[in-house]
């Protein structure tokens, strides 16, 4: 983008922000997805997603077994699908027969919920974690398939026919509004998943359009005007298509009539049939992402293979802080966010290696972060023109990814990634996934003559030159080995660049 463009677009920008305020959505597609994703979420990149719930009290799914649901948080439904196949080598099994060995058969899912009483929980505390951790937004499970709200939900107790929330049962308080204040008190954008079904639910099991009507939408339209969030991850909703959810009729409200109808983002998981096609940014969960930038999309994944704190998981199953860094770089430089799922205990603590692990890619983030935030993607950067990492444009759910791999030790036929590549309007910045030395050459950029390149951290000018349209920089040994311990590092090209012109 020229420089004169970027001016006239951010002129432009405040009447294009009023014009949307004024913006009336009718309850169709058609209308909705005229939409456009705020900005705020596109410039964030970094965000973490909190699944916490009654699952966090059992917190067990087998790990490293085929054909096994490795989410400790469908507990319940593990156990219940182990119980009926009353076979330990089906899916779901060996989540009974932990049951079984350690709580007994007769001992109900139910009787987990006054077990999770929270002891431990600080908001205050989960909050600092996050903002050392770099992130700009949270999304917390406000609700999961389990139909447990971390709200007081009167729709939850009546469909129920029991006290189904926090406040009325375990940990006897609002934890949901209690983080989200503690969060906007220190400028985090605080947000919530909702799950649209819930797997045991009497209504929905009996007569799935009166759990929409008289249970799904009130309590939606509840959650909204308590918790005031300003991202919803909207889940559970590949059983019915969006016709049949209403969720057309709900977006209408929340776009013209809820509290944060101008700031709120959305999904896209809002009928069997939206997923990559309507609603807000797409999502992906377990896998490489989306190919390119054109829509606002986000990866999310735990640290481990589940989202739910998982008991069963040992260090081996976590992906270590430089790991979880370059998947960070990786979605950013095309296109994407980041949701970085952390699984708190039943008593309500953030495990010590998940808070590790959020500190590390903070520590890289706050020298580095200008080259993350506010970013756009780089077209034609060379890890993907070389065809260094295998391109899924709406592949999801588990498919194979190993950044380090591509970094480190790329597999025969493959190029070893050089340089993530991203961009603001008078800036390339080139991320370097390893201590840089001697020559770096970056492909496919136009720049002028005399184009001033130095480290982003510690501001060293470096030598840098343009040859047959490569950009070629030059990092002496006596500059790189005074450069500070990081998994990557930023080399800052400065303005009148732009992406080669391919024939």
């Amino acid at each position: 983008m020229r420089r004169r463009e970027f001016l006239q677009m951010s002129a432009a920008a405040p009447l294009a922000m009023a014009a949307a305020a004024d913006t009336r959505y009718e309850p169709n597609w058609e209308s909705l997805d005229r939409r456009s994703c705020p900005k705020w979420y596109t410039d964030a990149k970094f965000g973490i997603f909190i699944h916490w719930g009654v699952y966090s009290v059992p917190a067990y799914a087998a790990v490293g077994v085929k054909n096994q649901n490795p989410y400790a948080e469908w507990y319940w439904n593990s156990l219940t699908s182990g119980m009926k196949a009353a076979n330990p080598t089906n899916p779901g099994g060996m989540t009974w027969e932990y049951h079984k060995r350690v709580y007994g058969a007769n001992f109900s899912y139910f009787d987990f919920a006054p077990m999770f009483r929270a002891e431990n929980y600080d908001p205050e505390h989960w909050a600092d974690v996050f903002v050392r951790s770099g992130a700009k937004y949270v999304a917390l499970t406000s609700k999961h398939h389990e139909g447990f709200t971390l709200w007081r939900s009167q729709e939850a107790n009546r469909a129920w026919g029991r006290a189904w929330n926090a406040v009325d049962t375990g940990p006897k308080r609002d934890v949901l509004v209690d983080l989200m204040e503690a969060g906007r008190r220190k400028g985090l954008k605080m947000g919530i998943y909702y799950s649209l079904y819930e797997w045991y639910n009497p209504l929905y099991l009996s007569d799935k359009k009166r759990y929409v009507a008289e249970h799904m939408m009130p309590q939606f339209k509840d959650v909204v005007q308590h918790a005031r969030p300003s991202i919803i991850f909207s889940d559970g909703e590949w059983e019915l298509p969006s016709e049949e959810w209403r969720s057309p009729e709900l977006l209408a409200w929340l776009f013209n009539e809820s509290s944060i109808r101008d700031e709120v983002v959305i999904d896209e998981r809002w009928g069997k049939e939206t997923r990559h096609r309507h609603g807000g940014y797409y999502t992906t969960e377990y896998t490489s992402g989306m190919q390119s930038g054109s829509h606002p999309w986000e990866e999310s994944r735990g640290m481990g293979e589940s989202y739910g704190y998982n008991r069963m998981e040992t260090l081996k199953d976590y992906h270590s802080g430089r790991e979880l860094l370059l998947m960070l770089i990786d979605t950013v430089s095309r296109g994407g966010n980041l949701l970085l799922d952390i699984g708190p205990t039943g008593d309500g603590r953030i495990p010590v290696i998940m808070e590790e692990r959020l500190t590390q890619i903070g520590d890289w983030l706050r020298p580095n972060g200008e080259a993350i935030y506010g970013t756009q993607t780089w077209r034609n950067a060379r890890q993907w023109s070389a065809g260094n990492i295998p391109k899924q444009e709406e592949k999801e759910f588990r498919a194979e990814y190993d950044i380090t791999k591509m970094v480190d030790a790329p597999p025969p036929g493959f190029a070893r990634v050089e340089a993530f590549l991203t961009a603001k309007e008078d800036a390339v910045y080139a991320i370097v996934p390893r201590r840089p030395v001697g020559e770096l050459v970056i492909d496919d950029i136009q720049a002028p003559a005399g184009v001033r390149v130095t480290m982003l951290e510690g501001g060293a000018a470096v030598e840098a030159r343009v040859e047959r349209g490569q950009l070629r920089i030059t990092i002496p040994e006596r500059l790189s080995s005074t450069l500070p311990d990081r998994q990557a590092y930023v080399l800052k090209v400065g303005q009148a660049v732009s992406p080669a012109q391919r024939p």
